[in-house]
């Protein structure tokens, strides 16, 4: 017999081993898809706080005196306009306009940005990266040395300021401080950014350090409540947040405009960048023919991605990206990418569950918003 193929492992492998917790296949990595139950630890992070191993998240360094252009030929967002210190959310394109990925970019110094993509795209996005660089830009690969923890929820910051002296408070949403120490550890990257819809921070280190990292975060969370999150709750806490999950509301086939992320596609910017004729053109020709919305069911049932959508003359309109029941808000809500005619706020719709439809509107996203 042959031995099962292992995936990637986060730093934190050892950790999970020692503590039982189940792994699971996840793009390739072993992940956790909870500790203590996914909706314990998505009220941790709505009422009190959670933290979250992204190891596997790719991280990949751009430098050089060309970097700035390189980026911005490459990228959706307007790199030029980005100050030091900054991070800023992107999207990178094939021609036809359909993403390779979404990204986060951060401006290091004039010539050095680091750029996390989604796990399972890491070697597709750097090798467009490497097959779409004609400038100086020197790339550098760094992922397999980062790790990557994200303490999230309301009591983040109390918890970080325990283990830290850097000015947290002065760190704005998006932006980040580099080169910092957190809890005896050094060269820790502390951004204001987070995939849940909650404040909170991300921490880049080095990977030999995490496990220890992540043990003194529990220890000084215990206090506020903290619980350790898998996959399961980052899940429900982003879908409540409106944030896309690529291979859901944002992929090859499904435009940054389809996806709603007009705010992070800038075809007025001053260079070309991949993707933007034929991104423009959707825009003018009066936008996508179909677009990601958000819907709730006002009928018994959980839609989960692939269920169909009809109107309710019976036509079918759509297909369901994400649905779950909302730990927070008590009913069950999705996002679907639907004929952009039949996209309209307020629309009911029908979701086919199982062979029976039950009746579901179309409402804003986000569905939850913290309160400021």
């Amino acid at each position: 017999m042959s031995e099962p193929t292992i995936g990637k492992r986060t730093p934190l492998f050892d950790y999970y081993k020692a503590n039982g917790v189940k792994l699971i296949d996840f793009g390739g990595w072993e992940m956790p898809i909870q500790f203590s139950g996914i909706l314990a630890e998505h009220e941790a992070v709505r009422e009190r706080a959670g933290l979250f191993d992204c190891s596997h998240m790719g991280e990949i360094e751009i430098s050089g005196r060309e970097a700035e252009s390189y980026l911005n030929g490459l990228l959706t967002n307007d790199v030029s306009v980005m100050t030091i210190g900054q991070a800023q959310y992107n999207i990178m394109c094939y021609p036809d306009g359909g993403a390779v990925d979404d990204v986060i970019l951060f401006k290091m110094d004039e010539e050095r940005y680091l750029l996390v993509c989604n796990a399972s795209n890491t070697d597709k996005v750097y090798a467009w990266m490497q097959e779409n660089n004609g400038s100086e830009a020197i790339l550098n690969n760094i992922s397999d040395s980062i790790g990557l923890l994200a303490l999230q929820g309301p009591a983040a910051i109390k918890i970080l300021k325990e283990l830290t002296d850097a000015d947290l408070d002065a760190i704005g949403n998006y932006h980040f401080i580099a080169d910092q120490e957190v809890a005896g550890i050094p060269h820790v990257l502390i951004s204001r950014t987070g995939y849940t819809g909650e404040d909170g921070f991300e921490l880049y280190l080095s990977g030999e350090q995490t496990a220890s990292l992540w043990e003194k975060l529990l220890a000084a969370g215990e206090a506020y409540g903290v619980l350790p999150c898998g996959l399961g709750s980052r899940d429900t806490l982003r879908l409540e947040a409106g944030m896309p999950l690529y291979g859901h509301e944002l992929s090859e086939e499904i435009t940054p405009l389809a996806a709603g992320l007009g705010f992070a596609v800038k075809t007025k910017k001053t260079s070309d960048f991949i993707g933007k004729a034929a991104l423009t053109t959707a825009i003018r020709e009066n936008g996508p023919t179909e677009k990601i919305i958000g819907f709730e069911a006002t009928e018994r049932g959980i839609p989960r991605e692939g269920y169909k959508v009809f109107s309710l003359e019976g036509e079918e309109i759509g297909i369901v990206t994400s649905g779950t029941q909302s730990p927070t808000l008590k009913k069950s809500i999705g996002m679907a990418l639907v004929k952009s005619e039949a996209a309209a706020i307020g629309t009911e719709i029908q979701i086919e569950i199982r062979n029976k439809r039950i009746r579901a509107t179309i409402i804003p996203k986000p569905f939850y918003k913290r309160a400021k």
